[in-house]
Protein backbone atom coordinates (compact mmCIF):
# COMPACT_ATOMS: atom_id res chain seq x y z
CA UNK A 1 0.00 0.00 0.00
CA UNK A 2 1.66 2.82 -0.82
CA UNK A 3 0.98 5.50 1.75
CA UNK A 4 2.92 9.60 1.76
CA UNK A 5 4.11 11.02 5.16
CA UNK A 6 1.81 13.55 6.68
CA UNK A 7 2.18 16.73 5.95
CA UNK A 8 4.86 18.57 8.15
CA UNK A 9 3.11 22.13 7.52
CA UNK A 10 0.26 23.36 9.24
CA UNK A 11 -1.82 25.49 6.37
CA UNK A 12 -3.42 23.35 3.83
CA UNK A 13 -3.22 24.29 0.04
CA UNK A 14 -6.30 23.84 -2.20
CA UNK A 15 -5.61 23.60 -5.59
CA UNK A 16 -8.44 24.46 -8.81
CA UNK A 17 -9.02 21.83 -11.31
CA UNK A 18 -9.80 22.85 -15.10
CA UNK A 19 -8.13 22.53 -18.26
CA UNK A 20 -4.49 22.56 -17.64
CA UNK A 21 -5.27 19.87 -14.43
CA UNK A 22 -7.74 17.88 -15.55
CA UNK A 23 -6.15 14.72 -16.02
CA UNK A 24 -5.32 11.83 -13.28
CA UNK A 25 -2.18 12.22 -14.40
CA UNK A 26 -1.87 16.45 -13.12
CA UNK A 27 -3.94 15.59 -10.10
CA UNK A 28 -2.01 13.19 -8.42
CA UNK A 29 1.21 15.16 -9.40
CA UNK A 30 -0.33 18.33 -7.91
CA UNK A 31 -1.31 15.98 -4.93
CA UNK A 32 2.43 14.81 -4.56
CA UNK A 33 3.41 18.59 -4.87
CA UNK A 34 1.32 19.19 -1.88
CA UNK A 35 -2.28 20.40 -2.51
CA UNK A 36 -4.63 19.27 0.27
CA UNK A 37 -7.84 19.74 -1.09
CA UNK A 38 -8.89 20.16 -4.33
CA UNK A 39 -11.51 23.28 -6.30
CA UNK A 40 -14.51 22.36 -8.88
CA UNK A 41 -14.82 25.90 -10.08
CA UNK A 42 -18.81 25.02 -11.37
CA UNK A 43 -18.60 28.21 -13.32
CA UNK A 44 -16.48 26.51 -16.17
CA UNK A 45 -16.59 22.83 -17.62
CA UNK A 46 -19.43 20.27 -17.63
CA UNK A 47 -20.78 18.12 -15.39
CA UNK A 48 -19.31 15.15 -17.24
CA UNK A 49 -15.81 17.07 -16.61
CA UNK A 50 -16.21 17.54 -12.94
CA UNK A 51 -17.68 13.92 -12.47
CA UNK A 52 -14.08 12.49 -13.50
CA UNK A 53 -11.96 14.80 -11.85
CA UNK A 54 -13.86 13.51 -9.01
CA UNK A 55 -13.76 10.07 -9.64
CA UNK A 56 -9.66 10.71 -10.18
CA UNK A 57 -9.53 11.87 -6.88
CA UNK A 58 -11.26 9.18 -5.31
CA UNK A 59 -8.98 7.00 -7.58
CA UNK A 60 -6.42 8.72 -6.13
CA UNK A 61 -7.41 8.75 -2.41
CA UNK A 62 -7.41 5.04 -1.92
CA UNK A 63 -4.01 4.64 -4.14
CA UNK A 64 -2.03 6.58 -1.07
CA UNK A 65 -4.99 5.79 1.71
CA UNK A 66 -5.64 9.20 2.71
CA UNK A 67 -8.35 11.17 3.08
CA UNK A 68 -8.99 13.78 0.60
CA UNK A 69 -11.28 16.67 0.03
CA UNK A 70 -13.07 18.07 -2.98
CA UNK A 71 -14.52 21.77 -2.87
CA UNK A 72 -16.82 22.82 -4.98
CA UNK A 73 -17.23 26.57 -5.41
CA UNK A 74 -20.79 27.61 -6.92
CA UNK A 75 -21.07 30.42 -9.85
CA UNK A 76 -23.58 32.64 -8.02
CA UNK A 77 -25.64 35.18 -9.93
CA UNK A 78 -23.58 37.07 -13.08
CA UNK A 79 -24.92 40.39 -13.57
CA UNK A 80 -24.51 41.67 -16.90
CA UNK A 81 -24.78 44.92 -19.49
CA UNK A 82 -26.92 43.75 -22.48
CA UNK A 83 -25.20 44.44 -26.25
CA UNK A 84 -24.33 47.29 -28.20
CA UNK A 85 -25.41 47.71 -32.07
CA UNK A 86 -21.47 48.83 -33.20
CA UNK A 87 -19.36 47.32 -31.42
CA UNK A 88 -17.50 48.15 -27.61
CA UNK A 89 -17.97 51.88 -27.05
CA UNK A 90 -15.95 55.09 -25.18
CA UNK A 91 -17.60 56.26 -22.18
CA UNK A 92 -16.34 60.08 -21.61
CA UNK A 93 -15.60 61.09 -17.93
CA UNK A 94 -18.32 63.35 -16.93
CA UNK A 95 -21.39 62.21 -19.57
CA UNK A 96 -24.67 60.53 -18.49
CA UNK A 97 -24.96 57.42 -19.64
CA UNK A 98 -28.44 55.38 -19.13
CA UNK A 99 -29.21 51.73 -18.06
CA UNK A 100 -32.65 50.74 -19.44
CA UNK A 101 -34.80 47.83 -19.82
CA UNK A 102 -34.94 48.33 -23.61
CA UNK A 103 -33.83 44.61 -25.06
CA UNK A 104 -32.29 47.01 -28.23
CA UNK A 105 -28.87 47.35 -29.03
CA UNK A 106 -26.76 49.92 -26.96
CA UNK A 107 -25.12 53.22 -27.84
CA UNK A 108 -22.82 55.66 -26.19
CA UNK A 109 -25.62 57.16 -24.90
CA UNK A 110 -27.50 53.92 -23.31
CA UNK A 111 -27.54 50.12 -23.22
CA UNK A 112 -30.18 47.65 -21.51
CA UNK A 113 -29.66 46.25 -18.55
CA UNK A 114 -31.29 42.83 -17.82
CA UNK A 115 -31.72 42.96 -13.99
CA UNK A 116 -34.97 44.43 -12.74
CA UNK A 117 -33.80 43.70 -9.28
CA UNK A 118 -31.10 46.83 -9.73
CA UNK A 119 -33.82 49.05 -10.90
CA UNK A 120 -35.62 47.98 -7.30
CA UNK A 121 -32.74 48.31 -5.06
CA UNK A 122 -30.58 51.60 -6.88
CA UNK A 123 -30.88 54.67 -5.05
CA UNK A 124 -29.67 58.77 -6.05
CA UNK A 125 -26.13 58.52 -5.46
CA UNK A 126 -25.47 54.42 -5.58
CA UNK A 127 -22.64 53.56 -7.45
CA UNK A 128 -22.61 50.79 -10.69
CA UNK A 129 -19.29 49.45 -11.10
CA UNK A 130 -18.53 47.56 -14.66
CA UNK A 131 -16.09 45.48 -16.28
CA UNK A 132 -14.21 44.59 -12.94
CA UNK A 133 -14.43 47.63 -11.44
CA UNK A 134 -12.72 49.72 -15.00
CA UNK A 135 -15.92 51.88 -15.45
CA UNK A 136 -17.37 54.32 -12.72
CA UNK A 137 -21.02 55.53 -12.92
CA UNK A 138 -22.66 57.22 -10.19
CA UNK A 139 -26.65 56.96 -10.21
CA UNK A 140 -28.57 60.16 -11.00
CA UNK A 141 -32.04 59.59 -10.90
CA UNK A 142 -33.63 55.99 -10.79
CA UNK A 143 -37.34 54.69 -12.47
CA UNK A 144 -38.77 51.32 -12.70
CA UNK A 145 -37.46 51.19 -15.98
CA UNK A 146 -34.47 53.62 -16.79
CA UNK A 147 -31.51 54.24 -14.82
CA UNK A 148 -29.52 57.51 -15.80
CA UNK A 149 -25.81 58.17 -14.74
CA UNK A 150 -23.03 60.27 -15.05
CA UNK A 151 -19.33 58.58 -15.84
CA UNK A 152 -16.89 59.27 -12.86
CA UNK A 153 -14.43 56.81 -14.20
CA UNK A 154 -14.92 56.54 -18.17
CA UNK A 155 -13.17 53.44 -20.62
CA UNK A 156 -13.83 51.07 -23.37
CA UNK A 157 -17.25 49.14 -22.84
CA UNK A 158 -17.82 45.79 -24.88
CA UNK A 159 -21.19 43.75 -24.49
CA UNK A 160 -21.86 41.82 -21.97
CA UNK A 161 -19.26 43.21 -19.20
CA UNK A 162 -20.24 42.55 -15.82
CA UNK A 163 -22.04 44.85 -12.96
CA UNK A 164 -21.18 45.27 -9.42
CA UNK A 165 -23.52 47.14 -6.98
CA UNK A 166 -21.57 47.42 -3.91
CA UNK A 167 -23.75 50.52 -2.01
CA UNK A 168 -26.74 48.30 -1.95
CA UNK A 169 -28.18 45.08 -0.62
CA UNK A 170 -29.60 43.43 -3.82
CA UNK A 171 -32.82 41.40 -3.64
CA UNK A 172 -31.17 38.67 -5.61
CA UNK A 173 -31.24 34.67 -4.14
CA UNK A 174 -27.20 33.46 -4.07
CA UNK A 175 -28.26 30.77 -5.56
CA UNK A 176 -29.41 30.92 -9.13
CA UNK A 177 -31.09 28.17 -11.45
CA UNK A 178 -27.67 26.97 -13.03
CA UNK A 179 -26.78 27.06 -9.00
CA UNK A 180 -29.00 25.07 -7.72
CA UNK A 181 -28.44 22.17 -10.66
CA UNK A 182 -24.61 22.68 -9.96
CA UNK A 183 -25.77 21.93 -6.23
CA UNK A 184 -27.83 19.23 -7.02
CA UNK A 185 -24.63 17.53 -9.17
CA UNK A 186 -21.99 18.28 -6.43
CA UNK A 187 -24.08 17.14 -3.30
CA UNK A 188 -25.24 14.09 -5.44
CA UNK A 189 -21.44 13.02 -6.29
CA UNK A 190 -20.57 13.60 -2.69
CA UNK A 191 -17.99 16.72 -2.54
CA UNK A 192 -17.23 17.21 0.88
CA UNK A 193 -17.73 20.98 0.76
CA UNK A 194 -19.74 23.66 -1.17
CA UNK A 195 -18.43 26.94 -1.64
CA UNK A 196 -21.35 29.63 -1.54
CA UNK A 197 -21.04 32.56 -3.71
CA UNK A 198 -23.33 36.15 -3.75
CA UNK A 199 -23.22 35.77 0.22
CA UNK A 200 -25.06 39.03 1.34
CA UNK A 201 -26.28 37.79 3.94
CA UNK A 202 -27.15 35.00 6.78
CA UNK A 203 -30.40 33.94 4.97
CA UNK A 204 -28.50 33.21 1.88
CA UNK A 205 -26.59 30.17 3.74
CA UNK A 206 -29.24 28.48 5.05
CA UNK A 207 -30.75 28.65 1.84
CA UNK A 208 -28.34 26.70 0.64
CA UNK A 209 -27.71 24.68 3.78
CA UNK A 210 -31.53 23.40 3.61
CA UNK A 211 -31.17 22.81 -0.14
CA UNK A 212 -27.66 20.97 0.46
CA UNK A 213 -29.54 18.62 3.30
CA UNK A 214 -27.12 16.96 5.07
CA UNK A 215 -24.78 16.34 2.37
CA UNK A 216 -21.42 18.36 2.68
CA UNK A 217 -20.23 21.41 4.93
CA UNK A 218 -21.41 24.85 3.26
CA UNK A 219 -18.43 27.64 2.99
CA UNK A 220 -19.47 31.18 2.92
CA UNK A 221 -17.40 32.94 0.16
CA UNK A 222 -16.80 36.89 1.61
CA UNK A 223 -16.67 38.82 -1.63
CA UNK A 224 -19.42 41.90 -1.06
CA UNK A 225 -19.57 44.56 1.26
CA UNK A 226 -22.89 43.63 2.49
CA UNK A 227 -21.33 40.16 3.75
CA UNK A 228 -18.97 42.32 5.40
CA UNK A 229 -21.16 44.05 7.12
CA UNK A 230 -22.88 40.96 8.93
CA UNK A 231 -19.83 39.16 9.29
CA UNK A 232 -20.38 37.20 12.31
CA UNK A 233 -23.93 36.65 11.68
CA UNK A 234 -23.16 34.69 8.25
CA UNK A 235 -20.87 32.94 9.95
CA UNK A 236 -22.92 31.69 12.87
CA UNK A 237 -24.68 29.58 10.30
CA UNK A 238 -21.89 28.81 7.92
CA UNK A 239 -19.56 25.89 8.16
CA UNK A 240 -16.48 27.72 7.16
CA UNK A 241 -15.28 31.21 5.28
CA UNK A 242 -13.36 32.52 2.16
CA UNK A 243 -12.03 34.98 1.67
CA UNK A 244 -12.68 36.27 -1.73
CA UNK A 245 -10.49 38.50 -2.44
CA UNK A 246 -11.06 39.13 -6.27
CA UNK A 247 -14.35 40.87 -5.97
CA UNK A 248 -13.92 42.55 -2.81
CA UNK A 249 -11.20 44.57 -4.29
CA UNK A 250 -13.60 44.92 -7.39
CA UNK A 251 -16.47 46.22 -4.79
CA UNK A 252 -14.01 48.22 -2.42
CA UNK A 253 -10.95 50.54 -3.02
CA UNK A 254 -7.93 48.18 -3.09
CA UNK A 255 -6.44 49.33 -0.51
CA UNK A 256 -9.17 48.22 2.02
CA UNK A 257 -8.50 44.65 1.16
CA UNK A 258 -6.11 43.77 3.06
CA UNK A 259 -7.15 45.63 6.38
CA UNK A 260 -10.42 43.40 5.73
CA UNK A 261 -8.98 39.79 4.91
CA UNK A 262 -7.20 39.97 8.44
CA UNK A 263 -10.48 40.87 10.12
CA UNK A 264 -12.22 38.20 8.28
CA UNK A 265 -9.54 35.22 9.42
CA UNK A 266 -9.29 37.20 12.41
CA UNK A 267 -13.54 36.82 12.90
CA UNK A 268 -13.28 33.10 11.40
CA UNK A 269 -10.81 32.21 13.56
CA UNK A 270 -12.12 33.19 17.00
CA UNK A 271 -15.51 31.65 16.02
CA UNK A 272 -13.64 28.40 15.27
CA UNK A 273 -14.45 27.97 11.92
CA UNK A 274 -12.05 27.48 8.87
CA UNK A 275 -11.00 30.17 6.64
CA UNK A 276 -9.33 30.24 3.07
CA UNK A 277 -7.66 32.95 1.49
CA UNK A 278 -8.11 33.08 -2.34
CA UNK A 279 -7.47 34.57 -5.45
CA UNK A 280 -4.70 35.91 -7.00
CA UNK A 281 -1.80 34.54 -4.72
CA UNK A 282 0.41 33.48 -7.24
CA UNK A 283 -1.14 35.33 -10.25
CA UNK A 284 1.91 35.60 -12.59
CA UNK A 285 2.80 31.41 -11.95
CA UNK A 286 -0.20 31.85 -14.86
CA UNK A 287 2.94 32.50 -17.17
CA UNK A 288 5.39 32.64 -15.54
CA UNK A 289 7.54 29.60 -13.61
CA UNK A 290 8.59 31.65 -10.56
CA UNK A 291 6.23 34.28 -8.58
CA UNK A 292 6.80 37.90 -8.31
CA UNK A 293 8.12 38.87 -4.63
CA UNK A 294 4.77 40.68 -3.56
CA UNK A 295 3.06 37.50 -4.04
CA UNK A 296 5.57 35.54 -2.17
CA UNK A 297 4.78 38.16 0.47
CA UNK A 298 1.08 38.31 0.19
CA UNK A 299 0.46 34.41 0.92
CA UNK A 300 3.10 33.99 3.90
CA UNK A 301 1.02 36.88 5.19
CA UNK A 302 -1.98 34.94 4.91
CA UNK A 303 -0.31 31.78 6.23
CA UNK A 304 1.51 34.30 9.55
CA UNK A 305 -2.36 35.56 9.97
CA UNK A 306 -2.98 32.11 10.77
CA UNK A 307 -5.40 30.73 7.79
CA UNK A 308 -6.24 27.71 7.34
CA UNK A 309 -5.97 27.33 3.84
CA UNK A 310 -4.69 29.11 1.05
CA UNK A 311 -5.58 28.91 -2.63
CA UNK A 312 -4.64 28.59 -5.85
CA UNK A 313 -7.20 29.37 -9.09
CA UNK A 314 -6.04 29.82 -12.45
CA UNK A 315 -2.74 29.16 -11.10
CA UNK A 316 -3.25 25.39 -11.43
CA UNK A 317 -6.79 25.34 -13.65
CA UNK A 318 -5.57 27.44 -16.68
CA UNK A 319 -1.64 27.59 -16.10
CA UNK A 320 1.21 26.80 -17.98
CA UNK A 321 3.13 25.82 -14.66
CA UNK A 322 0.29 24.43 -12.33
CA UNK A 323 2.39 21.68 -10.32
CA UNK A 324 5.22 24.63 -10.01
CA UNK A 325 2.63 26.70 -8.42
CA UNK A 326 1.52 24.17 -6.09
CA UNK A 327 5.04 23.42 -5.08
CA UNK A 328 5.84 26.90 -4.73
CA UNK A 329 2.75 27.59 -2.28
CA UNK A 330 4.09 24.22 -0.26
CA UNK A 331 8.05 26.08 -0.03
CA UNK A 332 6.59 29.24 1.44
CA UNK A 333 4.45 28.25 3.85
CA UNK A 334 7.16 25.76 4.90
CA UNK A 335 9.64 29.13 4.92
CA UNK A 336 7.06 31.01 7.16
CA UNK A 337 5.95 27.97 9.95
CA UNK A 338 9.60 27.64 10.51
CA UNK A 339 10.28 31.19 11.88
CA UNK A 340 10.58 31.00 15.38
CA UNK A 341 8.10 33.81 15.57
CA UNK A 342 5.39 32.15 13.70
CA UNK A 343 3.59 30.58 16.01
CA UNK A 344 3.90 33.57 18.79
CA UNK A 345 1.86 35.73 16.08
CA UNK A 346 -0.66 33.60 15.93
CA UNK A 347 -1.67 34.06 19.14
CA UNK A 348 -2.53 38.17 18.56
CA UNK A 349 -5.57 36.23 17.84
CA UNK A 350 -7.74 35.59 21.10
CA UNK A 351 -9.72 32.76 21.33
CA UNK A 352 -11.48 32.64 24.07
CA UNK A 353 -13.13 29.39 25.16
CA UNK A 354 -16.72 28.80 25.04
CA UNK A 355 -18.28 27.69 28.70
CA UNK A 356 -18.17 23.77 27.61
CA UNK A 357 -15.81 21.25 28.99
CA UNK A 358 -14.98 20.54 24.93
CA UNK A 359 -13.80 24.31 24.43
CA UNK A 360 -11.65 23.75 28.16
CA UNK A 361 -10.27 20.90 27.29
CA UNK A 362 -8.81 21.88 23.73
CA UNK A 363 -7.41 24.94 25.44
CA UNK A 364 -6.13 22.98 27.78
CA UNK A 365 -4.58 20.66 25.36
CA UNK A 366 -2.43 23.55 23.87
CA UNK A 367 -0.78 24.65 27.22
CA UNK A 368 -0.08 21.10 28.03
CA UNK A 369 1.20 20.30 24.76
CA UNK A 370 3.36 23.29 25.31
CA UNK A 371 4.55 22.12 28.50
CA UNK A 372 4.99 18.62 28.31
CA UNK A 373 6.61 19.17 24.49
CA UNK A 374 4.48 16.84 23.66
CA UNK A 375 4.73 15.57 19.45
CA UNK A 376 1.20 15.29 18.68
CA UNK A 377 -2.89 15.81 19.96
CA UNK A 378 -4.64 12.68 19.24
CA UNK A 379 -8.50 13.53 18.94
CA UNK A 380 -10.96 10.69 18.38
CA UNK A 381 -13.83 12.48 16.59
CA UNK A 382 -17.29 11.63 15.19
CA UNK A 383 -18.63 15.09 13.77
CA UNK A 384 -14.99 16.80 13.60
CA UNK A 385 -16.19 19.32 15.97
CA UNK A 386 -13.43 18.23 18.49
CA UNK A 387 -10.33 18.29 15.94
CA UNK A 388 -12.05 22.19 14.82
CA UNK A 389 -11.36 23.46 18.67
CA UNK A 390 -8.47 21.81 19.24
CA UNK A 391 -7.51 23.31 15.50
CA UNK A 392 -8.88 27.13 16.81
CA UNK A 393 -6.24 27.26 19.43
CA UNK A 394 -2.56 26.66 17.01
CA UNK A 395 -1.13 24.12 18.82
CA UNK A 396 2.40 23.62 18.56
CA UNK A 397 2.19 19.87 17.77
CA UNK A 398 -0.01 18.45 14.99
CA UNK A 399 -3.26 17.57 15.34
CA UNK A 400 -3.51 13.65 14.31
CA UNK A 401 -7.71 13.10 13.45
CA UNK A 402 -8.97 9.94 14.63
CA UNK A 403 -12.57 9.09 12.84
CA UNK A 404 -15.12 6.49 11.68
CA UNK A 405 -16.13 8.51 9.53
CA UNK A 406 -15.04 8.91 5.62
CA UNK A 407 -16.74 11.80 5.03
CA UNK A 408 -15.69 13.45 8.33
CA UNK A 409 -11.87 12.81 7.54
CA UNK A 410 -12.50 14.28 4.41
CA UNK A 411 -14.06 17.39 5.84
CA UNK A 412 -11.05 17.98 7.99
CA UNK A 413 -8.61 18.10 5.30
CA UNK A 414 -9.23 22.44 5.02
CA UNK A 415 -8.42 22.75 8.75
CA UNK A 416 -5.60 23.68 9.94
CA UNK A 417 -2.74 21.84 11.23
CA UNK A 418 -4.84 18.62 10.65
CA UNK A 419 -3.79 15.05 9.47
CA UNK A 420 -7.23 13.09 9.33
CA UNK A 421 -6.99 8.64 9.62
CA UNK A 422 -9.98 6.85 9.08
CA UNK A 423 -9.75 3.94 11.61
CA UNK A 424 -12.47 1.74 13.45
CA UNK A 425 -14.37 2.58 16.09
CA UNK A 426 -13.36 2.31 19.83
CA UNK A 427 -15.11 0.75 22.94
CA UNK A 428 -12.97 1.61 25.78
CA UNK A 429 -10.69 3.67 27.46
CA UNK A 430 -7.55 1.36 27.40
CA UNK A 431 -8.69 0.77 23.58
CA UNK A 432 -8.53 4.42 22.62
CA UNK A 433 -5.15 5.10 24.60
CA UNK A 434 -3.61 2.07 22.48
CA UNK A 435 -4.96 2.92 19.18
CA UNK A 436 -3.92 6.73 19.91
CA UNK A 437 -0.42 5.19 20.79
CA UNK A 438 -0.16 2.72 17.55
CA UNK A 439 -1.60 5.56 15.32
CA UNK A 440 1.06 8.69 16.29
CA UNK A 441 4.11 5.37 15.74
CA UNK A 442 2.13 4.16 12.50
CA UNK A 443 1.85 7.84 11.07
CA UNK A 444 5.56 8.90 12.38
CA UNK A 445 4.09 11.72 14.89
CA UNK A 446 6.25 10.22 17.46
CA UNK A 447 8.61 7.39 18.57
CA UNK A 448 9.76 5.09 21.70
CA UNK A 449 10.21 8.05 24.84
CA UNK A 450 7.39 10.73 23.29
CA UNK A 451 4.23 11.90 24.85
CA UNK A 452 1.12 12.55 23.07
CA UNK A 453 -1.74 14.62 24.37
CA UNK A 454 -5.17 12.08 23.51
CA UNK A 455 -8.68 13.72 23.25
CA UNK A 456 -12.04 11.59 23.22
CA UNK A 457 -15.65 11.93 24.38
CA UNK A 458 -17.43 8.95 26.46
CA UNK A 459 -19.13 7.56 25.54
CA UNK A 460 -17.42 6.99 22.76
CA UNK A 461 -18.84 7.55 19.75
CA UNK A 462 -21.19 10.52 20.56
CA UNK A 463 -21.07 13.79 18.86
CA UNK A 464 -20.15 16.62 20.91
CA UNK A 465 -19.51 14.90 24.13
CA UNK A 466 -15.25 15.63 24.17
CA UNK A 467 -14.59 15.02 28.22
CA UNK A 468 -11.56 12.95 28.16
CA UNK A 469 -7.59 14.22 28.15
CA UNK A 470 -4.61 12.41 28.72
CA UNK A 471 -1.46 12.14 28.14
CA UNK A 472 0.38 9.14 26.88
CA UNK A 473 3.58 7.74 26.61
CA UNK A 474 5.11 5.82 23.44
CA UNK A 475 6.56 2.50 24.30
CA UNK A 476 7.91 2.00 20.83
CA UNK A 477 6.78 -1.69 20.40
CA UNK A 478 2.83 -0.86 20.44
CA UNK A 479 2.77 -1.77 16.34
CA UNK A 480 4.40 -5.13 17.10
CA UNK A 481 1.85 -6.62 19.64
CA UNK A 482 -1.37 -5.19 17.54
CA UNK A 483 -2.87 -4.52 13.89
CA UNK A 484 -4.66 -1.82 13.61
Amino acid sequence: MKTLPPRSRKVRIIATLGPASSSPDMIRRLFQAGADAFRLNMSHGAHETHAANIASIRAMEKEFHRPTTILADLQGPKLRVGTFAKGPVVLERGALFTLDRDPEPGDVSRVNLPHPEIFEALVAGSRLLLDDGKLVLRVETVTPDRIVTQVEVGGFLSERKGVNVPDVVLPLAALTDKDRRDLAFATGEGVDWVALSFVQRPEDVAEARRLMGGHGALMAKIEKPAAVDRLEEILEVADAAMVARGDLGVELPPHAVPPLQKRIVETARRMGKPVVVATQMLESMIKAPTPTRAEVSDVATAVYDGADAVMLSAETAAGDWPEQAVAMMDSIAHSVERDPGYLGRLRYTETLPDATTADALAEASQQITRTVSAKAVVCFTSSGSTVRRVARERPEAPILALTPRFQTARRLGIVWGVHAVRTREIGSFEEMIGKARRMALRHKFAQAGDKVIVLAGVPFGTPGSTNVLHVAMIRGDELKTHGE
